[in-house]
């Protein structure tokens, strides 16, 4: 694959051709969707919001190389900025004052809480600088309300999705061991291992390991025992030759050479987050120029939506009105309108949100928008008595799982635990910030300079402590028109807070986090700013919580129109033929990265059109993987 110019289609010619599906977003949703139909001969149509580059290792290698000479090393420094196509910036975010919005960045944040997380408007979305864990939602997030008494069901269950899951798993390409995961009511099929084998656990997850396996600790009334587990991850490791029935695994990239450009073999690099210099990390556009590659799939980039057209008697969608730019910066675009039977709308939590209610398309349920979750990242860190290897390694290579459910959710929110090889960067800009201290605290300088630096840096341990949010109807997103971008768009405000359900999991972990340092005999050096952005108090302690990149929920999945905005297959109650697809649909979000549950939902999705448009042509999963709870 050279690239994508044979596939990219001029406005003019896009506006012209009536397509059987078009898909506004690039990312893993919308090329999953656009694959899987590109394969079965539909003629489909990938809008992308930003240039739609970044397809040859030379173009790659400029991402890097911005990456590294970028003052600030937020997710998003790595690509090409568009004042046409804004994305939201980790610096933008300033502490709310006096109960004003902040106004400076894409975002307007409304508050109470303000959310630092992210997204990136570029060829392959938010994969392009995901971390790429790969984790299975558990059973009982499926069933929140029914099992806790919180929170909503969804209407599959994980049994119902555990196939799909298997379908994401190898289109992402995950590396995993499956006995490291049967926990939490977790299973899978007899015989199933991931597609590669699991990433080698680092020397500091085997140091951890030693002293905490096995600790037990008690989460309101059960006790559980804590182990040290690889995470699974979409990062091209060793494959495994039991995958597939024996059959094995080729993952893209990591053995042919003429593939190279799209990822090698992981080699160690700890800034996965943003991006990984050898491509070794799955994103989209791997599975993008899969679907590219059938023929069928063009491109249309430099195109940003701008409302969702419905006929008023029938309520189907009409077409989509667009307004493409030809320079990333400078004013000025034309408009157009997409044709086609189906529409997709795969662009992530926050922009099918913002379109669809600058289209004025609110929903029967009055449901667009709100609902809108995110993780809770408490961060804590502290120094190993020993040197423990930080800096090699993928960011996360293990974690501890063990206590994501039980019980205690009818009184607080679940949690995991994720071990850092990459030591206190995240928490305090380490080691930036260390070298800074050792020189103006400390004035060392030369070869004290140096094993002072690596001694620091060397036994920094962090642990993330990820933590649910459920579904509440006033953390939303909503337009106002006094807050538009360049071309006009109407830019996406978020209100949110941090519910006590939360909080209270958020000074459970910190004082659990305690133990465990007191365990491994490290110092903790965690602190917390109050003036920083973030911060919140419970129970008369002050935390700093981080967003984590995890946008869910603005048009929720439900059993009926009058509770929910999508179906069990991400179709609108609404709009017949519309489809809004990924997070955004999630009734849940658990304690897993977003990412495969998204995937597999989209999976689902893509069969179900092919089921509507080409009945003949529809994979044999349709019968059986599209199947709704009854109400």
């Amino acid at each position: 694959m050279n690239g994508t110019e044979p596939f990219k289609i001029p406005p003019e010619a896009a506006f012209a051709t009536t397509y059987d599906v078009a898909i506004v977003g690039s990312g893993v949703s919308g090329a999953l969707i656009a694959k899987t139909l590109g394969a079965l001969g539909l003629k489909v149509l990938v809008v992308e919001a930003g240039p739609g580059e970044d397809v040859t290792i030379g173009e790659y290698t400029k991402s890097v190389e911005r990456f590294y000479s970028a003052v600030s090393k937020d997710n998003n420094a790595p690509y090409a900025h568009s004042r046409n196509a804004p994305m939201p910036r980790d610096y933008d975010a300033v502490k709310l004052r006096d109960s004003q919005p902040n106004d400076r960045g894409y975002l307007v944040q409304n508050g109470p809480f303000e959310i630092d997380s992210t997204y990136s408007r570029v060829l392959g979305g938010t994969t392009r600088h995901w971390e790429a864990k790969a984790l299975r939602m558990l059973p009982d997030d499926f069933r929140m309300q029914s099992a806790f008494g919180r929170g909503r069901d969804w209407p599959v269950t994980y049994d119902a999705l555990a196939p799909d899951y298997g379908r994401a798993e190898r289109e992402l390409g995950v590396s995993g061991n499956v006995e490291d995961q049967r926990y939490g009511g977790l299973t899978f099929e007899d015989g199933y291992v991931y597609p590669m084998k699991r990433m080698p656990p680092s020397f500091l997850d085997k140091t951890m390991a030693k002293d905490l396996d096995g600790f037990e600790v008690k989460v309101g009334e059960q006790t559980f025992a804590l182990n040290v587990r690889s995470t699974p991850q979409a990062r091209n490791g060793i494959p495994n030759p039991a995958y597939d029935g024996g059959k094995g695994f080729t993952p893209t990239g990591a053995v042919s050479i003429h593939q190279a450009e799209m990822g090698g073999r992981c080699q160690g690099n700890t800034n996965c987050v943003p991006i990984c210099p050898v491509q070794a990390k799955y994103d989209a556009r791997r599975t993008l120029l899969a679907a590219m590659d059938t023929g069928n799939v063009h491109l249309l980039a430099r195109t940003v939506a701008f409302r969702v057209e419905v006929d008023g008697t029938t309520g189907r969608v009409t077409g989509i009105t667009c307004k493409t730019y030809a320079d990333k910066d400078a004013p000025g675009h034309v408009t157009g309108m997409l044709q086609a039977r189906i529409f997709v709308l795969a662009a992530n939590a926050v922009e099918n949100a913002r379109l669809m209610l600058a289209s004025d398309l609110h929903g029967s349920s009055k449901l667009m928008g709100r609902n809108l979750m995110d993780h809770a990242y408490l961060l804590t860190w502290g120094l190993m008595p020993q040197v423990v290897g930080t800096g090699r390694g993928p960011l996360c290579t293990s974690g501890i799982e063990d206590i994501r459910t039980g019980n205690y959710r009818q009184h607080h929110a679940a949690v995991r635990f994720s071990i850092h090889n990459d030591g206190w960067g995240w928490a305090t800009g380490a080691p930036y910030t260390d070298l800074a201290e050792l020189v103006d605290a400390r004035n060392l300088t030369g070869a004290a300079l140096r094993r002072g630096l690596i001694d620091r840096v060397g036994r920094q341990l962090l642990l993330d402590c990820m933590i649910e949010v459920l579904p509440e109807e006033t953390n939303r997103i909503s337009v106002d028109p006094r807050h538009l971008d360049q071309l006009g768009n109407p830019r996406p405000v978020v209100s949110f807070h941090i519910p006590d359900y939360t909080l209270e999991t958020a000074a459970f972990s910190r004082r659990l986090t305690r133990q465990i340092y007191q365990r491994l005999g490290a110092e903790d050096h965690t602190r917390y700013d109050p003036l920083a952005p973030g911060w919140v108090s419970h129970d008369g302690e002050g935390f700093t919580l981080r967003g984590g990149n995890h946008w869910a929920g603005t048009h929720i999945m439900g059993t009926e129109a009058r509770t929910s905005v999508v179906d069990a297959t991400q179709k609108s109650w609404d709009h017949g033929n519309l489809y809004l697809a990924g997070a955004g649909s999630m009734p849940s979000i658990g304690t897993a990265n977003t990412t495969l549950t998204l995937a597999a939902l989209c999976l689902r999705t893509a069969d179900a059109i092919a089921a509507e448009l080409s009945p003949g042509l529809a994979t044999a999963s349709v019968s059986t993987h599209c199947q709704e709870i009854p109400a």
